[in-house]
């Protein structure tokens, strides 16, 4: 029975009579109830499910519970559960810890909410664990957790079988290794081919998979993958990936991806020509290169077949089935062999290329250089060629000149002194872009001297130097002389020559002018240059080199200046004097003074200018002016005035 039955029971018996009895129910009535109430709040302890922490770090446990209004905790203890029975690592009794456990010695902690702390966690602490919470008359309560240790593995290795791989294998070969070493639970390893996932079906793949316990308590997981390969499995990549469960998530590490090597047969051959340009010219540096498609790669041999009536083979120095034809000539061109035989299959396998070198040969030019001529008459220059392919022709008169023609020959026809040069063939081979060749012949037309100075008037000044050039055209080369002595400079340029002359001018030359005469064995040619005395306003003109210095231009441009502005002082004040005149004598400007004084001298001419000033000065004013000798003199005299402007 529960404590309010017994305790009515007891009342029951204590009292006696009626009075009794009816007191004792009432009492035992309120004994149950309260025992109802307090049967009705129970003390409940609330904790996690699960709780992870990392190999050597600290796990937090913590232990949650509430109480009614004053009431407070008796003591509080932690266990733990192995093999179904309980083991007190810890009690809190009025505040103090106790450690009874020597296991956790000096790794516990009670945190201020009575969450449970173990530093440097280990794999054996993988447990779980219960908090028991005990409340006077509020009871007892408990609950549990537990605590999930792990250790996140190394980065996963691989190591590939790098023996090679035949495919022709009877076993199912061995592809890789990989290895997840120290983690926490043990990871699971996947294999995956090209990203995609492999599952073992015993005849084309079979994968072996070993567990090692370390004495750390990590393990150790490898995995051994075996597969069946074909040649197209050169390209296809390799990787494993190990997989493990941390803080309630998938987590992976993958490795490397690696290519194994496969061995298989040589089916076909391939012979291809490489040359820096399609066409191939000669000189060209040109590589033929031998392949197969089998690996390893069978040993190869080129051979040149050799044309004739019963074709020969010439075993050719090759390397690795690679021949390298550097400066290649005509001659190289024809049929080339690359024969090889496979031991894996016992066939012989062989490939053909046919190489055609472009060439250009044999370019002349006819009539060859030099070639003379007279002025006037005809020349046809042809020009010729051998190649590989249709030839086409560009006539120039120097390399970089004009183009003349577009054919084989070159017509010129009545030439003059300015035919003279030389002219150049270019041939190249159509369709083959490089491959060209030009060659040159010179032509001289033979012609009496050309003077090419123009100029014949030359602006100088007595006595200064000048230096007057003369230039003349011929063939043969012409010789340029003076009519007059002086320092003489020649320059030649082909059949063209300068000849400069420096002089004094005279007052003879002035007169006379200069002559400079061409000659050669046809003729004679000259050309006058007359010198003209050098104006203020006018520039010098002329081939000369006789230029003014140019402080003295300067002096004789502000001396002109001068005398233009004194001129137009004078005429303007003629005007203004004329005009004055004139409205004086028409009687425009009246006069206000008598007396007037004709100071004019006596032999002046009716036609002379006279300006003539009046004064408007009072009387009293005028009274007041001197003479010139200081002495008081009559307003009249000073009341109009003359002056004479003939000097």
């Amino acid at each position: 029975p529960s404590r309010p039955v017994l305790t009515l029971r007891l009342l029951n018996m204590a009292l006696s009579g009626a009075a009794g009895s009816r007191l004792g129910l009432r009492l035992g009535c309120a004994l149950v109830l309260w025992g109802a109430a307090v049967g009705a709040i129970k003390l409940e302890v609330s904790m996690l499910e699960l709780v992870e922490v990392e190999l050597g770090q600290t796990a937090r446990i913590p232990c949650n519970f509430s109480l009614p209004g004053d009431s407070d905790y008796a003591y509080i203890n932690w266990f733990y559960i192995h093999k179904r029975s309980r083991t007190k690592i810890c009690y809190l009794v009025r505040g103090q810890l106790f450690e009874p456990e020597a296991e956790y010695k000096g790794r516990l902690a009670m945190e201020d909410d009575f969450t449970l702390a173990i530093s440097r966690v280990t794999l054996q602490d993988a447990r779980t664990f219960v908090c028991q919470v005990g409340a006077g008359s509020l009871g007892v309560g408990e609950n549990r957790t537990k605590l999930h240790i792990y250790k996140t593995p190394e980065p996963t290795e691989i190591q590939v079988n790098d023996a090679g791989i035949p495919v022709t294998s009877k076993e199912i070969p061995k592809i890789a290794m990989c290895i997840s070493k120290n983690g926490f639970p043990a990871p699971n390893i996947t294999w995956y081919k090209n990203g995609s996932s492999l599952v073992q079906d015993d005849t084309q793949i079979s994968i072996l998979s070993t567990l090692i316990k370390e004495s750390s308590g990590l393990y150790t997981v490898s995995s051994t993958l075996f597969a069946r390969v074909s040649p197209e499995d050169r390209h296809s990549h390799f990787h494993c990936e190990a997989s493990y469960r941390l803080l309630g998530a998938d987590r992976t590490a993958a490795s490397e991806k690696v290519n194994v090597t496969v061995f298989y047969s040589t089916k076909s051959l391939t012979l291809v020509i490489s040359s820096p340009q399609p066409q191939v010219r000669e000189g060209d540096e040109v590589t033929l290169r031998c392949e197969g498609d089998g690996n390893p790669p069978p040993e190869y041999n080129l051979l040149k077949v050799q044309k004739g009536a019963q074709p020969e083979e010439r075993d050719l120095a090759s390397s690795n089935g690679v021949l390298v034809l550097r400066k290649v000539k005509k001659e190289d061109s024809g049929k080339y062999l690359c024969r090889t035989f496979d031991l894996d299959s016992m066939e012989s396998l062989q490939q053909t290329v046919e190489l055609s070198v472009n060439y250009l040969e044999g370019l002349k030019i006819t009539p060859e250089g030099p070639i003379q001529l007279q002025q006037g008459e005809v020349l046809a220059l042809t020009c010729d060629a051998r190649g590989s392919q249709p030839l086409e022709f560009r006539w120039k008169k120097e390399k970089k000149g004009k183009l003349l023609e577009q054919r084989k020959q070159l017509n010129l026809s009545n030439v003059t002194l300015e035919s003279s040069g030389n002219y150049s063939c270019e041939v190249s081979v159509s369709g083959v872009p490089g491959l060209s060749r030009s060659k040159q012949v010179y032509v001289a037309v033979h012609a009496k001297p050309q003077m090419i100075s123009k100029d014949s008037l030359v602006q100088v000044k007595q006595n200064e130097l000048v230096t007057l050039m003369c230039k003349a055209a011929a063939l043969p080369e012409p010789t340029i002389t003076w009519s007059i002595n002086g320092t003489v400079q020649k320059h030649t340029d082909h059949h063209r020559v300068v000849s400069n002359l420096t002089i004094q001018v005279t007052p003879e030359l002035l007169v006379s002018g200069v002559t400079c005469m061409a000659t050669n064995t046809l003729g004679t040619s000259s050309h006058h240059i007359m010198l003209q005395p050098r104006t203020t306003t006018t520039p010098p003109i002329g081939n000369t080199t006789a230029e003014p210095i140019k402080k003295e231009q300067k002096t004789q441009e502000s001396k002109g200046v001068i005398i233009v502005a004194v001129i137009v002082c004078i005429l303007v004040i003629a005007v203004l004097g004329a005009v004055l005149y004139f409205l004086h004598k028409k009687g425009k400007i009246p006069c206000h003074r008598t007396g007037k004084q004709d100071i004019t001298r006596p032999d002046a001419r009716k036609d002379e200018i006279v300006v003539e000033v009046k004064s408007d000065k009072l009387p009293e004013e005028a009274g007041l002016l001197q003479g010139a000798n200081g002495e008081r003199r009559p307003a009249g005299d000073q009341a109009e005035k003359y002056i004479d402007l003939r000097n």
